[in-house]
């Protein structure tokens, strides 16, 4: 007995050692926690049990039956997070450089079973070379199991990828297809093929973080929802963010209780808003002075900046909050930003998670661009989101609703539950001097009638008493009672039913 006890621990202590000690301080030394590490850092002290811990590859091609590892590359188990459940897997970079083994999938692949059985998120902490070259195309069938896992807990669990390192090839599509996409500056990058393949390829010369560093996800292509400085930082957020998430789709979102009284009045928002209808402000003033202590979780803050997206609480219960941005792109709605508030609109939806929407945009980005971007299908992304989303909708016109744009944003005919307007909204087909300029334009020689038509029409139609009249605004509210008139909607929707007629999945336009 004494004998097969020595032999557990040191099987136990090879595993835990990963890599050597030598390589540790290698990852160490690139600004780097180890796989261990992170997983100590995000988990509650204690909470951690590992699974899979004497799993070794089968490979025996190239010498590699003479190179095992305990654990082969990534130490895969279950712990709580603020006393609630995830399951989680992080890729050891010091063993093998953290490549994808069959052994080594299987592992992250029951992990992801086990989760969708019992609801728990999924976290997974990736720090790879990609595949593993000595086992062929048994390593690449790895990837695609881990593939259909994504595919299938997909709307089920919420799943998280902590980018904290290389991540390249086919490495990059299970983290497209999670939920988020946290990275780490410097020292993590994700892209499909590498620079010596571009150089190659394309003749162009690029390093590893302009083709695929956190900074390019995060500001130029999207792929990224946030990037932190370091690993500390990121496994920190990473603890906030998910407090913010129910466990699965059959679950609430946590409450949690807050000092902030629901009922608070905030009357600095009474002046918020310029009288020049022209001149912006900042919308996440507004947010943070109508959510539960101004703890905003925002995501993609670099990306499609001119619509704001995030995670909050109001009256202690959480609310995904999307918000058009008048300081860029006056708010405007294009390509990027309606992909942005798009997927994320669909994200609260899957997960129970109330949205409320700050609506002050002026229509949909014109120019060739847009339009050969394919603008009208990528619009119609954001209304698609809306239009079948089945949980608590609230809307707050705080200014400009024009056009299409106004329809999208969460109005009262994408089925909005509670759709309020501040008095200085304007909802109108367009804005009072291009509506003159096209329904006068027999007068456009005589500049003074042009002028009291265009006043005639703002008096007529640049503001919310028109739509309120039609029942398409439930009510015309004080900027400074809004946090208070939107605790007072979810509060009564919350114990909302509604569902969409059956159908196998829905065709959205992608």
């Amino acid at each position: 007995m004494q004998e097969i006890l020595g032999r557990l621990e040191a099987k136990r202590q090879a595993a835990r050692q990963g890599g050597g000690q030598r390589r540790v301080e290698a990852q160490h030394a690139r600004g780097k926690l180890s796989a261990r590490e992170r997983i100590d850092l995000l988990l509650d002290a204690g909470s951690f049990e590992e699974a899979d811990m004497f799993v070794e590859h089968r490979c025996t091609d190239f010498g590699m039956a003479e190179q095992t590892v305990p654990g082969d590359g990534v130490v895969t188990g279950h712990g709580t997070v603020n006393g609630r459940l995830v399951f989680v897997f992080s890729q050891d970079f010091t063993v093998f450089g953290g490549s994808l083994s069959e052994a080594h999938a299987e592992k992250i692949c029951k992990i992801m079973d086990r989760a969708m059985k019992v609801g728990a998120p999924v976290i997974g902490m990736n720090d790879s070379g990609g595949a593993r070259i000595q086992e062929g195309v048994a390593s690449l069938a790895g990837y695609a199991e881990v593939f259909q896992k994504n595919v299938l807990a997909s709307g089920v669990v919420p799943q998280i990828s902590m980018v904290m390192g290389p991540c390249a090839g086919g490495a990059v599509y299970s983290p497209a297809m999670t939920d988020f996409i946290f990275m780490v500056r410097d020292s993590s990058y994700m892209f499909v093929t590498g620079p010596d393949v571009v150089k190659t390829v394309t003749n162009e010369s690029v390093t590893h973080e302009e083709l695929g560093g956190a900074s390019t996800h995060t500001q130029r292509s999207g792929v990224a929802d946030a990037a932190f400085d370091n690993d500390v930082q990121a496994i920190h957020e990473l603890r906030r963010f998910i407090d913010f998430l129910p466990l699965s789709n059959r679950e609430q979102p946590p409450l949690r209780p807050s000092a902030d009284p629901a009922d608070r009045d905030e009357p600095s928002l009474d002046t918020l808003v310029p009288p020049n209808p022209n001149k912006p402000y900042d919308v996440k003033e507004l947010i943070e002075k109508v959510v539960d202590e101004g703890d905003f979780f925002e995501i993609q803050p670099d990306y499609a900046r001119n619509i704001v997206i995030g995670m909050a609480r109001i009256d202690g219960a959480t609310v995904g909050i999307v918000a058009n941005q008048p300081l860029v792109l006056a708010g405007c709605l294009d390509i990027d930003s309606s992909r942005k508030a798009a997927r994320f609109v669909r994200f609260c939806d899957c997960f129970n998670i109330p949205i409320v929407t700050f609506v002050d945009v002026p229509g949909f980005l014109p120019g060739t661009t847009q339009e050969y971007g394919g603008i009208i299908k990528h619009g119609a992304k954001l209304l698609f989101a809306y239009g079948e989303a089945t949980v608590p909708k609230v809307t707050v016109i705080t200014r400009k609703a024009y056009g299409g744009a106004y329809d999208v944003m969460a109005s009262k005919h994408l089925r909005g539950d509670v759709n309020y307007a501040w008095p200085t909204a304007e909802i109108a087909v367009m804005g009072p001097k291009g509506a003159v300029e096209i329904i006068f334009r027999g007068d456009m020689g005589d500049p003074e009638k042009i002028e009291a038509r265009t006043q005639e029409y703002r008096e007529r139609f640049a503001n919310p008493f028109i739509a309120a009249r039609r029942g398409f605004i439930d009510d015309v509210i004080m900027p400074h009672g809004t946090r208070r008139r939107v605790a007072q909607a979810l509060r009564w929707l919350r114990t909302k039913e509604l569902e969409n007629p059956w159908k196998k999945h829905d065709n959205i336009p992608l």
